[in-house]
């Protein structure tokens, strides 16, 4: 509203200026003096200038200063008239803009809170539908462990049945400490035995007796070795009873006994030691000393020319006979040796390890020595 109001006041301005009669009068009167040939005396240059001004004067004066308003006000119109145009072309440009967009601020800001709400129920719908899958999933995926592992647990405890069946079977069947061979004993009889020639005359101040047991069975006497004379058939006896081992050296007189219940139906490894000169008989069982004792036929010789032989007992009437078979030994014997010497505790525990079969006495010596079966028993490997 203000240009309009401008452009009407200096319009109005200049067409009261060009109608005024005072304005055409001045300029008539004007032309009327000078044709009237008035001219100064006086040189204009050299006036008095503190003179007073006259109507000319005035007249210049004023029409100077109507000039100079008007270059004024036509200067301070055309600013505002640029200003005003300046600001008119940024509002048309605002509602240019804005009419180029209609309600699109407000669209968007009411659009983009539904957009979310909706992605929001959306992605809410869809994890509610893959958790209920994951639970399906994992309820299945239970019920199938629970099976696999039902499954599992009746196989593992027949497996474990099975391994016990081969533990038993090989603990039947296998053989101790490298041995490849071992003499079957089948059964107690008195005609069921092995014979043993050893490699140098059984005349011994000490000595040092190992081998390995499995046996099937055991009554009050169940002998493993025997060696006798026709003056003594108890030089050296090894034998078991229900709940103890037995060595006996020079006669039931010197007889040493370990509380030691053996195994049925497992490898044992037995040794039994005897020294003359303090008469210290010891007993070894697995490798570990079960009972010792001192002044045990002490200074006691033990004879040669006897005979030594495994699995029974002679009872002195004649060679080869009279054997009891309540005596007899059932079961299976390996790794056999003698030594005319009393063993170490180190030497024992390597008679008794893992390669105890490559180890052999120098009086019999398991694999090198004769050992004849007789009646039943007989070699297995």
């Amino acid at each position: 509203m203000r240009l309009p109001a401008i452009l009407f006041c200096v319009l109005w301005s200049a067409v009261s200026a060009e109608n005024s009669d005072d304005y055409e009068l001045m300029y008539v009167n004007l032309d009327n003096e000078i044709d009237n040939g008035i001219h100064p005396t006086e040189d204009p240059t050299l006036c008095d200038c503190s003179r007073e001004h006259t109507e000319w004067d005035k007249l210049f004066i004023m029409l100077e200063n109507s000039q100079m308003r008007e270059g004024m006000l036509l200067q301070a119109t055309d600013d505002v008239l640029r200003g005003e145009l300046q600001r008119l072309r940024a509002e048309l440009d605002r509602l240019a803009n804005s009419l180029g967009r209609p309600c699109a601020p407000a669209a968007a800001a009411e659009a983009k809170p539904a957009r979310a709400l909706e992605e929001l129920l959306q992605a809410s719908r869809d994890a509610s539908r893959r958790l209920a899958r994951l639970e399906d999933a994992q309820a299945q995926r239970r019920e199938e462990a629970g099976r696999a592992l039902a499954a599992m647990l009746q196989e593992l405890q027949q497996m474990r049945a099975d391994l016990r069946a081969v533990q038993g079977w090989v603990a039947r069947r296998w053989l101790p400490a490298g041995c490849e061979t071992a003499i079957l004993f089948p059964m107690r009889s008195k005609k069921i035995f092995g014979s043993v020639h050893p490699m140098m005359p059984m005349k011994l101040e000490s000595f040092s007796a190992c081998m390995w047991i499995k046996a099937t069975e055991v009554l009050n006497k169940t002998i493993l070795f025997s060696y006798g004379t026709k003056r003594n058939p108890y030089e050296i006896q090894l034998y078991l009873s229900y709940r103890s081992t037995v060595l006996v050296v020079g006669g039931e007189a010197n007889k040493l006994v370990a509380d030691t219940v053996i195994p049925l139906g497992r490898w044992t490894h037995l040794c039994g030691t005897w020294n003359s000169e303090k008469g210290r008989l010891s007993l070894w069982v697995s490798g570990k000393l079960a009972a010792s004792s001192i002044e045990m036929a002490a200074g006691h010789i033990v004879s040669e020319g006897g005979i030594l032989q495994v699995g029974q007992e002679k009872n002195g009437c004649c060679v080869g006979g009279g054997f009891d078979e309540t005596l007899a030994f059932s079961g299976r014997l390996t790794g056999f040796n003698i030594w005319d010497r009393v063993l170490s505790h180190e030497e024992i525990r390597d008679a008794g390890g893992a390669e105890s079969c490559h180890i052999r006495g120098n009086v019999v010596g398991w694999g090198v020595t004769e050992i004849q079966p007789h009646g039943g028993a007989q070699y297995v490997s």
